[in-house]
């Protein structure tokens, strides 16, 4: 596998790692808006980075 796929790969798992965390923590403070946004943009860019690699999403 290239280096540049190994990368990629890499950000997805640690964006993918980051948006479990931010679930987790929006479901112990579900109240808190700052959280919910941070959840959205996280949810978003991993959306985006899945939605540019062909057969991944």
């Amino acid at each position: 596998m290239p280096e540049e796929q190994l990368l990629q790969n890499r950000s997805i798992e640690m964006l993918h790692d980051s948006l479990v965390e931010l679930l987790m923590a929006i479901i112990g403070a579900p109240d808190d808006e700052t959280l919910a946004r941070e959840g959205d943009a996280a949810v978003k860019a991993l959306d985006a980075r899945l939605r540019a690699e062909p057969g991944r999403a």
